[in-house]
């Protein structure tokens, strides 16, 4: 597995990560605690040393399992894990100094560490990122030795412009063949600061791996099926914020481009023919999943011409109705 640097972490980490959004479960199901622990053995005997969670994920179990998972192995991973969602109403106002304290005391205590190696606000409300007062006491929990690094998880471009005003270390943004605003400006300015990007849903929740039709069904508690429209939370999480039958016809075309119905490493594979990103991040509820993520690094690099062809394919598709938004 090659690795590359995070950001001003300095560290440096597998290029394929594993994103624990769904670890040990499919969306909506019950958590499985032994798939959970086996998904993790698979990607460290794999190679990938960078985990990204969250205190909401699975109620708090994905800290949990990570953490009883290093205290068995310890130093195996770097561990990403963000916070603020657990805020309700999750407002810019209940942003405080004393909730951020409190929050990392939790994902200590779940992942049953001393201290965290990057801690990210979890796609706040806009004004959080103007607020000085959250982002000198991260500076102040760095300085204690609490916390390594700490850096932002945004949903929009701007954001993580906004949040580079601060010393963030990295960032998490939705990057994917659906998702190219991120090239225009924010990759940029990361790079001229040393902010690492983590690349996240490069799947578009699943859409670019190519096997889903318009006749496919999703659960009732799967995000696919409840938050299309953004009534849960932002829409851009749930396929990119791609409409679903638009999304459909423009895979039917990259499956063109690139001669096979089966996308999913080749999705992968395009964000990491980006120099910016430090680690992309695919998520896996199957050991077995984590195996064909990791066969993305193996894949020869992408040839222009396909290149090009993906952002013909976004700017005739997708561009009028994702890039305004995102």
């Amino acid at each position: 597995m090659n690795q590359r640097i995070l950001g001003k972490t300095g560290r440096q980490i597998s290029e394929i990560g594993l994103g624990t959004w769904q670890l040990g479960t499919r969306w909506g199901d019950p958590f499985n605690r032994e798939e959970a622990m086996k998904i993790l053995g698979t990607a460290y005997e794999n190679g990938i040393n960078f985990i990204d969670t969250a205190d909401v994920y699975n109620g708090g179990k994905s800290e949990e399992t990570i953490g009883e998972y290093l205290l068995e192995h310890p130093g195996r991973f770097f561990v990403t894990t963000k916070c603020g969602r657990r805020l309700n109403p999750h407002t810019a106002e209940m942003y405080t100094p004393d909730a951020i304290r409190d929050f990392i005391e939790g994902s200590m205590k779940r992942l049953k560490a001393e201290k965290l190696d990057l801690i990210l606000l979890h796609c706040p409300p806009g004004p959080v990122y103007r607020r000085d007062d959250i982002f000198s006491e991260l500076d102040r929990l760095k300085g204690s030795g609490k916390i390594l690094d700490y850096g932002v998880s945004v949903e929009k471009a701007e954001e993580g412009i906004q949040a580079m005003e601060y010393n963030i270390s990295a960032m998490e943004v939705i990057f994917n063949m659906f998702r190219l605003k991120p090239l225009d400006r924010l990759f940029p300015l990361a790079k001229k600061n040393n902010v690492g990007i983590i690349a996240r849903v490069p799947l578009a929740s699943g859409l670019l791996t190519g096997k889903y039709t318009k006749d496919t069904v999703f659960g009732a508690q799967d995000h696919r099926s409840y938050n299309r429209d953004g009534a849960a939370f932002d829409k851009g999480e749930t396929f990119s914020g791609v409409p679903y039958e638009l999304g459909l016809q423009a895979v039917e075309e990259l499956k063109k481009v690139f001669g096979t119905d089966d996308l999913a490493a080749i999705a992968i594979r395009w964000v990491l023919m980006h120099p910016e990103v430090s680690v992309v991040i695919p998520g896996a509820s199957r050991a077995e999943q984590v195996m064909s993520n990791v066969r993305a690094a193996e894949l020869a690099p992408i040839p222009e011409k396909q290149m090009q062809a993906v952002r013909e394919i976004y700017d005739r598709c997708l561009r009028e109705s994702i890039h305004p938004q995102w």
